[in-house]
């Protein structure tokens, strides 16, 4: 089926490879090569987790020509490139084409001599993911929030995962081994601050911006000659949301040296000379539009987003993994026995990571 999809597309040459590419969670992703060594992103669009890939699309192409225009008058920095994923069209001229068993396919330009990591390779790596992920959130600074649609209701709203996992938690059938106790054990003590950032935005303290929604360090693209941050991919989830969403995932996913893929989970550590890096990489970029409340939630996120990630992996582990793709039986558990890691060893610096945040105002 990929291989009629990729043909949907107006490419102008000759497809020569489809390769699959396995290392997200989500979509059936794929990368189209033509006889000119072209090549473009093509990608199936999970609709149990995108119910509206319409709405989806048209946040991708909101936001891609908002950056285009800010890009057209003020380059995000002197000798840096940045690029931002370009919509191919449909022959029928459509975003998408949907095939004859209801699925959307879409195709999106390849970002050339560039890569990403699964984890901060040093310091100045962890800087340019700061660097990135504050150039993004100030090229859309100024768009409303209200110009992109809430395509996943729910998302990243941490109470709203935590009434989910009771749901689940009191009706599975998963087998109590010594790792499920220790999940269950975890979450129970953690119910108490849950709701931290929510309160804070119902608050006033913190607004709705544009965010990405996903900003994890394999998101962030660097420029295989220069090793600079040029670009953000994966706009699925780009959407209204708090900036400290992002901040926290950019973080929780770069400071874990081990990778979110790791077994050696007594192992796991959030590097705070890492988390020191991405800030200050960020706040270059990010200064002029956070405020005090902003700075003042910055720890909440950083510790919040790990745990939330890991209560997702764990609800979905005990559902029998019905939402994230797994590889075989138990891998959603492994995975968030590391987020848990990672979230208890953020608690046990919170003195350490609030001086960092500290310093960098």
């Amino acid at each position: 089926m990929e291989e009629q999809a990729a043909l949907q597309f107006p490419v102008g040459n000759e497809i020569i490879e489809i390769k699959q590419d396995t290392t997200g969670n989500i979509n059936k992703t794929y990368l189209v090569t033509l006889t000119d060594s072209e090549r473009f992103i093509l990608q199936r669009i999970n609709k149990r987790v995108f119910t509206q890939p319409e709405l989806v699309m048209r946040n991708i192409r909101r936001f891609s020509e908002h950056v285009a225009r800010k890009l057209a008058v003020a380059p995000i920095d002197k000798g840096r490139r940045w690029e931002t994923p370009q919509v191919l069209a449909a022959r029928d001229g459509k975003d998408f084409w949907i095939d004859a068993e209801g699925e959307y396919w879409r195709a999106l330009s390849f970002i050339p001599r560039s890569r990403s990591y699964n984890t901060a390779q040093n310091e100045a790596h962890a800087y340019e993911v700061g660097f990135g992920l504050g150039a993004f959130h100030n090229l859309i600074s100024d768009m409303k929030a209200d110009q992109l649609a809430d395509t996943l209701p729910g998302f990243h709203i941490a109470p709203g995962y935590l009434a989910h996992f009771d749901k689940v938690a009191a009706n599975h059938s998963t087998e109590i081994t010594a790792e499920v106790r220790h999940g269950l054990a975890f979450v129970e003590a953690r119910r108490g601050f849950i709701s931290v950032l929510e309160d804070a935005k119902a608050s006033g303290k913190l607004p709705l911006r544009p965010i990405h929604g996903d900003p994890k360090i394999n998101n962030v693209m660097m420029d295989t000659v220069t090793g600079q941050a040029i670009s953000i991919i994966d706009l699925d989830t780009v959407k209204p949301g708090l900036v400290h969403y992002d901040i926290g995932d950019g973080l929780r996913s770069a400071c874990n040296a081990l990778g979110e893929e790791t077994k050696d989970f007594d192992a796991v550590c959030f590097e705070p000379e890492l988390a020191k890096a991405i800030l200050s990489g960020y706040l270059e970029q990010a200064h002029h539009f956070l405020t005090p409340a902003d700075y003042e939630h910055l720890f909440d996120a950083i510790r919040l987003i790990a745990f939330e990630l890991g209560l997702r992996f764990f609800t979905d582990h005990l559902a029998g993994d019905v939402y994230f793709l797994a590889d075989h039986r138990g891998h959603n558990l492994e995975r968030a026995l590391v987020q848990f890691a990672l979230c208890q060893s953020i608690e046990a610096q919170e003195s350490t990571i609030r001086k960092i945040i500290a310093d960098a105002l």
